[in-house]
């Protein structure tokens, strides 16, 4: 896998909008706190546009997304927020500049279309992390500021956590990918999907029926996604809904029957997701992890 550049006091970062609309009110603190770390923040043509839900149309919000993976004085490219409309320009953008001199790409939920592409087509690494419209605060002691400033200055990324009430325990290393279950079921079969043979999975979802939880990690199972993990880590599966007639397990209980027959650890309630502590995660590269009395997660130093 490749490494983008750390940043630096100086360097410049666009924000964007690939999915959803958004105001400028709602990126206000999110500039001040990026600013606050010495980097100039640059934003795209449409990135306040509006075109129904999304952004601007899909052939503007691409071309905005181009325009800032070309340009070599742009060394990352922040998500403004999530929704649905990632998957709609992905096929449209050529990443051959991008290749030649990556940048680091920040988001997560509906942003895991980047992510999983990205890996899959290019072993570039990518950053899951908070996004400017979850950013509420200035205080950069807020673990999700910080833990998103360290991975990008190129500081150690360590995560040491209590036991969780579900997992199995273990030790495991291997890359780091997932992202979105929601986004990673839509990808399967495409020029997109994910790749987790050996490597430690990360998932998190919002919102979503538990009957569809089921639905999508018995899709996981059956392509093999499931198979031949190093590990798993359960992030945020928050909001979750119920029928009238209940389905009688939980997310969590969930998937962890989905993942009963295997022996790899798994480890649920990491921070991160759709969860107010978004802590950074850096997808793509090789981490250590143990669940065991506590949770170790350790990103190899690049």
């Amino acid at each position: 896998m490749h490494t983008p550049g750390y940043l630096k006091k100086g360097d410049r970062i666009a924000l964007l909008s690939p999915s959803r609309a958004i105001s400028q009110q709602q990126t206000d603190i999110a500039k001040q706190v990026i600013t606050s770390w010495g980097l100039e923040v640059i934003e795209g043509r449409h990135t306040y546009s509006k075109h129904n839900q999304f952004a601007g149309t899909d052939e503007e919000r691409a071309e905005d997304f181009q325009r800032m993976m070309d340009d070599g004085r742009i060394r990352a490219i922040f998500c403004n927020r999530g929704g649905y409309g990632a998957v709609r320009i992905i096929d449209k953008l050529d990443f051959s500049k991008f290749v030649k001199d990556p940048k680091w790409i920040v988001g997560y939920s509906d942003f895991t279309v980047f992510h999983s592409h990205i890996q899959r087509n290019f072993n570039i690494e990518t950053l899951h992390a908070v996004m400017p419209v979850n950013i509420t605060t200035p205080d950069n002691l807020h673990p999700s500021l910080s833990s998103l400033k360290k991975a990008l200055f190129g500081d150690t990324l360590t995560y040491n956590l209590p036991k969780a009430d579900r997992q199995r325990a273990g030790n495991a290393k291997g890359i780091l990918t997932g992202g979105n279950l929601s986004i990673l079921y839509s990808l399967l079969g495409s020029r997109s999907d994910v790749d987790t043979s050996g490597k430690i999975l990360f998932l998190e979802d919002l919102d979503e029926y538990l009957y569809h939880i089921d639905r999508m990690m018995m899709a996981l199972k059956r392509a093999g996604k499931l198979d031949n993990l190093a590990g798993l880590i359960v992030g945020g599966m928050s909001k979750m809904r119920d029928n009238e007639i209940p389905f009688g397990k939980t997310a969590e209980e969930i998937i962890m029957d989905a993942v009963s027959g295997y022996d790899y650890p798994v480890y649920f309630g990491f921070p991160a997701g759709h969860v107010d502590d978004n802590r950074a995660m850096i997808f793509g590269r090789e981490v250590k992890i143990t669940v065991g009395e506590e949770f170790y997660l350790t990103f190899q130093v690049s």
